[in-house]
């Protein structure tokens, strides 16, 4: 008799399951119910459809059942919705509008069934437009049909997504997000360069600010500046996800604090013929003991790959998440991996944080731009615990390479000696991931101390090593003592300096401070470099206004 397998949910995670215990398993009998009209869609373009940029909707849709029949030989149902699930028996019922009670047996359950999109519990919310598949996405462009403004309520990937393709097809959009911040998977000080970047290209951002309401035409807030009604033809709520996971409650399986369903390292329930895979499924956390969320598509395919592994027989440890993430704004990437500064400070873990503003390739090769990367370090271990980079270029690729070290356990310092792919045209000598590890072997050494952008204090002595021209652009002000003595002049001059106080050094980017920091401290001074120069303070300055 043939091993059956039922799989509920037929995108990302489900369909790589599918197709993968096909190519294990030729007599393996599969039969995937998918709720909705479509399957093995390409979600993650979704927005990207409703701003114009991918002109034709079959692009999205990757796979049909008939396609899937062909293929791989798959029973895929759509609009056959799962209801229940009866773990003794080993059946779930099927409710696809002609047979509500079908049932179907298996001796082998995969559950994909995706997170689903929160919605604001306030009055109007009915008329929010959220984006979860096509036909979320057929609403969305069917409502831009003679629309003129737009309210994107939530500020993370999809909702800033969604919100620069808005832009594209004309509309005035605003963004309304209840943090201090657009983007929480990134530090205030790299967020504020999305947030300037969405400004720029006209996208109204609205920070510390509340949807109350939903009107006819409009979204009521509440924020610094009080009560007020922003117009809105067409409503977006972006303000995140939660596991779909009340299958699984009904089941009796058991969950993880965060509400995914609790898997092992094979993907298996707390019901051993029951896996789950997907947005709906918890995931280890590579950074501290418990389970986390990571509702991303690389995930979901690669974890739907290796529950194929397991029910076919072969050994699977999935292994830790870190949560490495892209997104594009206005032609901004910003791209982040493991644990943000603001995390580690909650869970009161010990850190040493590392920012530097490299070019993405040689300054001399025409088109040079500057990126502005972040380094959190275990300062006891060296352990690299995340990264964030922003930049027009360069950005998705040195993260990628960080993300790839975290995952072999590449210490921050040696970083510094991989080999990288370098010509003009596509880095540097010393690839901004090198000076990163440059700058963490520095930091472990005690050889150049460093200060954080909000450290900085009205009793510290701040020495600007730049040059006059660059000071006029503007200088790190704490309300203390603020003088200029460009970085060459130091030796000279460092009598005007004071023994009795902390001196914090700065240039732009933290390079010519840390020559300068190493000339004051072995003349006996009590030197500290500004970490990221003048534009991370300023950057962080901007963010906390």
């Amino acid at each position: 008799m043939a091993h059956k397998v039922v799989i509920i949910g037929a995108v990302a995670a489900g369909m790589s399951a599918a197709t993968r215990l096909r190519r294990l398993d030729e007599n393996a009998h599969i039969v995937v119910l998918e709720a909705g009209e479509h399957v093995s869609f390409a979600n993650c373009g979704l927005p990207y459809y409703a701003g114009g940029v991918i002109e034709e909707r079959d692009a999205l849709l990757l796979q049909t059942p008939e396609s899937l029949h062909a293929r791989f030989n798959l029973d895929v149902r759509t609009r056959s919705l799962v209801t229940s699930i009866d773990p003794a028996a080993k059946t779930v019922t099927i409710d696809s509008g002609e047979h509500s009670d079908a049932t179907e047996s298996y001796d082998s359950l995969i559950l994909a069934p995706g997170a689903r999109p929160i919605v604001p519990p306030i009055p109007g919310a009915e008329r929010a437009l959220t984006l979860r598949d096509v036909a979320d996405v057929d609403r969305v462009v069917a409502s831009m049909e003679g629309a003129s403004t737009a309210v994107v309520i939530g500020a993370g990937f999809v909702g800033l997504e969604i919100a620069e393709n808005l832009a594209h097809r004309g509309l005035s959009v605003t963004v309304v997000e209840l943090a201090d911040q657009v983007l929480s998977a990134l530090d205030p000080e790299l967020a504020i360069r999305i947030q300037d970047r969405l400004e720029a290209n006209g996208v109204r951002v609205l920070t510390r600010t509340q949807a109350t309401a939903i009107t006819a035409d409009a979204v009521v807030t509440e924020g610094p500046d009080g009560t007020q009604e922003r117009p809105a033809d067409l409503v977006i709520a972006s303000i995140g996800v939660r596991p779909d996971s009340q299958l699984a409650t009904d089941a009796g399986l058991v969950l993880a604090p965060n509400g995914g369903i609790a898997v092992d390292d094979a993907m298996r329930t707390s019901e051993p013929d029951i896996y789950a895979v997907g947005d709906a499924a918890a995931k280890a956390d590579a950074f501290s003991d418990g389970p986390t969320l990571i509702p991303l598509a690389n995930l979901a395919n690669r974890h739907g790959r290796r529950v194929a592994d397991a029910i076919a027989g072969r050994d699977v440890n999935v292994g830790p998440s870190i949560g490495t993430a892209v997104v594009g704004v206005f032609g901004l990437t910003a791209a982040v991996t493991g644990r943000t500064e603001r995390r580690l400070r909650a869970e009161g873990r010990p850190y040493r944080a590392l920012h530097t503003h490299p070019l993405n390739h040689a300054g001399y090769y025409p088109g040079a731009s500057a990126l502005a990367l972040k380094l959190l370090v275990d300062p006891d271990t060296d352990a690299i615990l995340g990264a964030q980079a922003i930049g027009i270029e360069g950005a998705d690729k040195r993260i990628d390479v960080i993300a790839t070290a975290i995952r072999g356990g590449i210490r921050a310092s040696e970083l510094a000696d991989l080999e990288l792919a370098y010509a003009p045209a596509y880095g540097s000598a010393k690839d901004p991931v090198n000076m990163l590890g440059y700058i963490a072997e520095n930091a472990a050494s005690g050889s150049s101390p460093m200060v954080q952008w909000h450290e900085v204090t009205a009793d510290d002595f701040v020495v600007d090593v730049r040059e006059s021209s660059e000071r006029e652009e503007g200088y790190v002000d704490a309300g203390g003592t603020s003088i200029l003595i460009p970085v060459n002049a130091l030796r000279e001059r460092h009598g005007e300096l004071p023994q009795d106080r902390r001196i914090v050094v700065h240039c732009k980017v933290g390079l010519r401070g840390h020559t300068a920091t190493r000339v004051l401290r072995q003349l006996g001074f009590d030197a500290v470099n500004l970490d990221g120069g003048y534009l991370t303070w300023a950057d962080g300055q901007r963010s906390v206004r």
